[in-house]
């Protein structure tokens, strides 16, 4: 019963942890360059948890089942967050950024075949009655350079096409040893774009430092190894369907911390996109198509 309770409050905790990453990203790119933040924010979060995980007796992949965590942390950090936090820096909105990452679910259903699982005709309405959500939740607040979107949906695309591929090919890997790797790949990386960029500037210390603290902390840790505990646990669909909820989540946060408006249409938008949560659910055991196991190369 304990165990049922967690999993089930896990889904708006995690909302809400993964939406503050937006409010935070904004505060930290507006006091230093973006590849710094990212570069700074990689490297504390990769000690931390590669820290935690020693501590805690963690089973670590080896060989090929190695080398698929560490693309799928390309995937969902480096390429997903290089690309949002350049997008702030090019003065795309939080909720702008969170409407395109909300259109994570669909391109997962889109990829859903490729790891065995089959996603409903109610499940695809409820993903067109939260995208619907989504954009009216932002609608007015869309003001951005082409550059800015293309990068957004860069950033869309590595954490979608790194949660399939986390799910087809790092099934049964602990959840604390993937956030661990998926961060510590990363940083390097991050660290050396940052180099060649020359801009390692910071204009506010103290703000820099107070979103690294709750990126480190809530997104990097907390929020990452939520949703890898959630991919073990569920089907990748069930997860990516919470992405809905985070654009007009994000508004409302924008709204109370960082003085963005909330408009009507976010309270339209969330409404709506709450509708569409619940028609994109798991569907029930009775309408469950056997499914044959796929086989996970190494």
């Amino acid at each position: 019963m304990q165990s049922r309770f967690a999993m089930v409050a896990a889904q708006p905790l995690f909302v809400l942890l993964w939406s503050s990453a937006f409010i935070a990203g904004v505060i930290g790119v507006g006091a230093a360059p973006p590849l710094l933040v990212l570069f700074v924010r990689f490297a504390v979060a990769g000690v931390l948890l590669t820290a935690y995980a020693l501590l805690a007796r963690v089973t670590w992949p080896q060989g090929g089942q190695l080398r698929h965590v560490l693309v799928a942390g390309l995937l969902m950090q480096m390429v997903q967050f290089g690309a949002f936090y350049t997008a702030m820096a090019e003065h795309v909105s939080a909720a702008v950024i969170a409407l395109v990452q909300g259109l994570n679910p669909v391109v997962i259903a889109l990829c859903a075949g490729l790891i065995g699982e089959v996603v409903t005709m109610r499940q695809w309405f409820g993903f067109g009655i939260g995208g619907i959500g989504v954009a009216l939740a932002v609608f007015d607040q869309s003001h951005f350079s082409l550059a800015g979107l293309l990068l957004c949906v860069a950033g869309l695309l590595g954490l979608s096409i790194g949660t399939v591929y986390q799910k087809r090919f790092t099934p049964t890997v602990d959840p604390r040893a993937a956030t661990a790797l998926h961060v510590a790949i990363s940083a390097p990386i991050a660290g050396v774009l940052t180099w060649l960029s020359g801009q390692v500037h910071v204009s506010d210390v103290g703000r820099f430092a107070g979103s690294l603290i709750w990126m480190v902390l809530v997104n990097s840790m907390a929020a990452f190894l939520l949703l890898n505990a959630m991919l073990r646990r569920w089907d990748a669909t069930r997860v990516g369907k919470l992405f809905f909820a985070t654009p007009a989540v994000t508004a409302i946060l924008a709204w109370l911390l960082i003085d963005q408006p909330l408009r009507p249409l976010t309270v339209a938008g969330l409404a709506i996109g709450l509708v569409g949560l619940v028609f994109a659910a798991r569907k029930p055991a009775t309408a469950v198509v056997a499914r044959q196991p796929v086989p996970v190369p190494r």
